[in-house]
């Protein structure tokens, strides 16, 4: 079998246009550029005699549109080759970029219905529903669902990649993309498509099994460093006093210390021996417990029976996952504190190695939270409707969590789709310096390191996982933005 083409048939008409879109779009961004240099704006209306509204273009007006048009001729190329990949009838056809668009399909189903659906009930759907009124948010939020669902088709349902993720055949080490396998089995995927890294493991698949991984650990990460932001930044703003001095004194001593160290130092042999990261895993992960307890007793203190209810479903039900979480009774190594649940109760086990990125990240990320929470809520608590709460007679806790935290929702989403793309970030920095999870994991960060060491040669390998995380990164600051946005509206 030959190689495959990058474009395959489609591309004898869609290269030039798509070669013409983005020659048109630098020739334009740079007679823009020199244009605001030269001091010309984009038109404006003006007033006629009659009373009447006219906008008045200048030259500006016709470059923005230019551009706007060679990224529309842009995407519009882009989906052709999808088209492309999913009509055509031979792999050889349809190309490399075609064959990687067949195999997202369901993606692209989940993509489509999703917007549709969206869009249909925007009006419905509160917050979620104004960022489809803006194209900055819809980009994002079309890209970080690409990766959502490219990770659930991936982790899941394994319909996207081609090959196992650590599946090597080793006449591939290095091949370019579209080289075919040597002697492909029956039901073999016959090609790899992003081509063979230095053990000649596929790197397309790598890739999507790689976004399964980290959108397994940041967002669930994100959410722990959330909860112990939000449980201690409440209570800080709302009382001030040694409260706050004493909970933002550790905070700032928390942000004092060196990120990277405290990797290195919890991945030590001898930190790892003494169950460090255990001890701290015991401490962080009682925060979702206490915050879900706190939120449900002061909701409901004045209906006994559902507040019990409530309350004690809460402590069962995250009392098991939080013994679960931080017990491995199979693993000897570890103290005798961590290896008292019953291992028949024990849910599951997590990784030594991915147990202190978990750690590592909901600590580093907990005070920045804790600050923004407190800052918040010192603003928010001068507002009347507090004040009205006060004189009802209602409680501390039910002020801070059913008055201050809802009308806080604004800023804490956001920051919440940002820390979301730092976390990716530093899991990826993590991987790269060989202190994330296992090595032969496909996580982005651990890939690119491995490609880095022949990229000069071979590019292919670590070029993909490259792209990857800088898309999803982009995505998460491009919903942020959308979501700010329209938050400012409210």
């Amino acid at each position: 079998m030959e190689p495959l083409t990058w474009s395959g048939s489609f591309g004898a008409f869609l290269n030039p246009l798509m070669l013409a879109a983005v020659v048109a779009f630098v020739i334009l961004f740079l007679t823009n550029v020199v244009m605001t240099f030269a001091g010309m704006r984009s038109g404006d209306f003006e007033v006629n005699a009659d009373g009447t509204l006219v906008y008045q273009r200048t030259p500006m007006d016709m470059v923005l549109t230019g551009m706007k048009y060679a990224v529309l001729l842009f995407v519009l190329c882009c989906i052709g080759y999808i088209i492309g990949g999913l009509t055509l009838p031979t792999i050889e056809q349809k190309g490399i970029l075609g064959a990687m668009a067949q195999r997202l399909l369901p993606v692209w189903i989940a993509l489509v219905v999703t917007f549709a659906l969206s869009i249909t009930f925007k009006r419905r759907l509160g917050l979620y529903g104004k960022l489809f009124d803006s194209p900055i948010g819809m980009a994002g939020f079309g890209l970080v669902m690409f990766w959502i669902f490219a990770a659930i088709f991936s982790g899941v349902f394994p319909l996207v990649p081609t090959h196992g993720a650590i599946d090597l055949i080793s006449q591939m080490r290095n091949e370019l993309p579209g080289t075919p396998l040597p002697n492909p089995d029956d039901g073999e995927y016959p090609y790899y498509l992003l081509g063979g890294d230095n053990l000649g493991r596929d790197v397309f698949s790598r890739v999507f099994f790689g976004a399964a991984d980290v959108l397994k650990i940041t967002p669930v990460a994100t959410l722990f460093a959330f909860m112990v932001g939000i449980t201690l930044g409440l209570p800080a703003g709302y009382f001030g006093g040694k409260l706050d001095t004493i909970l933002t004194f550790i905070a700032n001593l928390a942000l004092a210390f060196p990120v990277i160290l405290l990797f290195f130092l919890l991945v030590t042999p001898e930190i790892v021996a003494a169950g460090v990261p255990q001890y701290m895993s015991m401490i962080l992960f009682l925060f979702p417990i206490l915050f879900f307890v706190v939120l449900f007793n002061s909701r409901f203190h004045t209906d006994p029976t559902r507040r019990n209810i409530l309350v004690g479903a809460a402590i069962a039900i995250g009392g098991v996952l939080y013994l679960s979480l931080i017990s491995n009774p199979s693993d000897p190594d570890l103290p005798l504190l961590f290896r008292l649940w019953p291992e028949p109760f024990d849910l599951f086990d997590i990784a030594g190695n991915l147990l202190i990125v978990f750690v590592s990240v909901v600590f580093v990320n907990s005070p920045t939270v804790f600050r923004i929470v407190r800052g918040i809520t010192l603003d928010v608590k001068t507002r009347d409707y507090v004040a009205a709460a006060q004189t009802r007679g209602e409680g501390p806790w039910y002020i801070m969590l059913w008055e201050i935290l809802p009308n806080a929702r604004g800023p804490l989403i956001v920051d919440f789709c940002l820390r979301i793309g730092y976390t990716t970030i530093l899991l990826g920095t993590l991987g790269f310096f060989g202190l994330g999870v296992s090595p032969e994991s496909p996580d982005w960060g651990s890939t690119i390191n491995e490609g880095r060491r022949l990229l000069t040669i071979y590019p292919h390998p670590a070029l993909p996982p490259a792209l990857a995380l800088m898309s999803l990164v982009l995505g998460l600051n491009l919903l942020a933005d959308g979501l700010r946005e329209e938050s400012l509206k409210d």
